[in-house]
């Protein structure tokens, strides 16, 4: 074969390739295949303990025995699938759990309506009793409101002292942080001031340990400038407390247009992120200040607002393949009956008929509003009150139950299929499919929405999910077949 080019006279070229590709992989290094939580719950500083996450698993565990008493009033105040065929009364109700508990791969295939209430509904608690929170946020803004400088500095120290206690017990969730206000020219310094204290504060009295995936939300952020100093303050803070550099992360609210798109219309989101120099773990989008922005009349302020879906879709296509996680607006309908017990005057039984279907009314929102982020690919978004906590799991939960047949047949018939192609020298062009995939298994298993057996059904072994990689499934796949 005649060939016109030689290495010598390409080499300009090649070393362009490589340089542009090289610059590409360090821009987009792919999506974290390590744990995303489902949500993060925000709370008052005021209010913070280092145990918080505990008792609000409890909250949420006395709202299903209050409003929920078994799977099937779950099921149906949820919409979940089928639950319309399930039966009415107590009695048929707890025959029917007896039945499922004695032998639950039969009813799957007998009655899924069932299987499926049932077993969301009983993850659910379990959940609660485990790991109530995944992700927490100490909140010094709208949670928190606008209060005296000494009323906040007191608070702020507090929060260090019980991060601390809260590291030394094991008693925080796996991912917490603080949430300071943001960097206008109206706040930052309380918010420079609120996080100097704090973390002074944790590091002082852990010796220099901060909790595990801490980060710090920054919120409405409009310019990179903002990002940076966020970055420049943490960097200083790290170095003079002795805390690991890089232990602190940041999270980043996108809540107004501007941190969509800038002055010169150019996108601002990845702008946004490049400016916190790889502290940026999280970008948050706040959907009822962005639709107040955009001049969305409160009325139809919704979670679903064509608006917020735009906002989010940018938010997604910016930051795919960087790493950096996304998370979703909250559900501002709260689970709160209107009226209050007291010993000396019990409810009615109108009132607590009124109570559950007020209940029951936020409840299904915020099951349809999860349910929006989820089929948009938003795995994680806010929970705002520990009555939102078991609705955000039977979403998730139900959202992944529902999918595991299909997603099971098809991971087994990628690995095989990736497997083959790398024996016999071919490429396979699907990996990010394949990885896709396994990510849905791993997402699934974290949050306690589907079990470990469960995902072992794809074919794919426990040490194989536990790598949390499908190349290196593939790779090890084929090179046993070789020896």
């Amino acid at each position: 074969m005649n060939l016109t080019f030689t290495p010598d006279s390409i080499a300009s070229v090649v070393q362009r390739i490589e340089a542009a590709n090289e610059g590409f992989k360090q821009r987009y290094p792919g999506d974290v295949t390590t744990r995303q939580p489902v949500h993060t719950v925000y709370g008052g500083a005021h209010l913070f303990k280092a145990d918080t996450a505990g008792k609000l698993g409890g909250i949420g565990l006395r709202n299903m025995d209050a409003y929920a008493p078994n799977f099937v009033v779950f099921a149906r105040a949820l919409g979940l699938p089928g639950a319309e065929s399930l039966p009415h009364t107590e009695a048929e109700i707890a025959h029917l759990a007896e039945i499922i508990a004695n032998d639950p791969d039969a009813i799957c295939c007998a009655n899924e309506p069932a299987w499926m209430a049932h077993t969301v509904y009983t993850r659910v608690r379990e959940k609660l009793q485990r790991e109530p929170v995944e992700d927490y946020r100490v909140d010094f803004e709208d949670g928190y409101g606008n209060r005296p400088d000494e009323e906040e500095d007191s608070h702020a120290v507090n929060v260090g002292q019980e991060l601390a206690k809260g590291i030394a017990s094991g008693g925080l969730p796996p991912f917490i942080g603080i949430r300071i206000k943001p960097f206008t020219l109206e706040s930052y310094k309380r918010a420079v001031r609120t996080l100097d204290l704090c973390i002074t504060a944790l590091a002082q009295a852990s010796g220099g340990q901060v909790p595990a995936n801490f980060v710090v939300t920054l919120p409405k952020v409009t310019m990179p400038e903002q990002v940076t100093a966020l970055a420049d303050l943490v960097d200083e803070l790290e170095a003079r407390h002795g805390i690991a550099a890089g232990a602190i992360g940041l999270d980043l609210m996108i809540e107004t247009p501007q941190s969509i798109i800038d002055h010169t219309g150019a996108n601002t989101v990845n702008l946004l992120v490049r400016a916190g120099r790889g502290r940026v773990r999280y970008c948050a989008f706040g959907t009822y200040d962005y639709t107040a922005l955009v001049n969305i009349t409160a009325h139809y302020q919704t979670h679903t607002h064509p608006a917020a879906d735009f906002a989010r879709h940018i938010m997604q296509i910016s930051l795919a393949g960087t790493g950096v996680n996304i998370s979703d607006g909250a559900t501002t309908t709260m689970p709160i009956g209107p009226h209050r017990a007291s010993k000396e005057k019990p409810l009615t039984p109108q009132q607590e008929a009124e109570n559950q279907a007020v209940v029951h009314a936020a409840w299904k929102l915020h099951y349809d509003n999860v349910r929006h982020s989820l089929r948009h690919a938003f795995y994680q978004g806010w929970d705002l009150n520990p009555a939102q906590l078991p609705v955000r799991y039977a979403a998730i939960y139900t959202f992944f139950l529902e999918s595991l047949e299909d997603a099971s047949r098809r991971l087994n018939r990628f690995v095989d299929a990736a497997a083959q192609a790398t024996l016999s020298g071919n490429m396979f062009d699907d990996a990010a499919t394949g990885q896709g995939l396994l990510n849905f298994f791993l997402r699934g298993i974290a949050c306690g929405a589907i079990t470990e057996e469960e995902a072992m059904a794809t074919g794919v072994t426990l040490e194989e999910l536990h790598g949390r990689s499908f190349v290196k499934i593939v790779q090890n796949r084929a090179y046993r077949k070789t020896v």
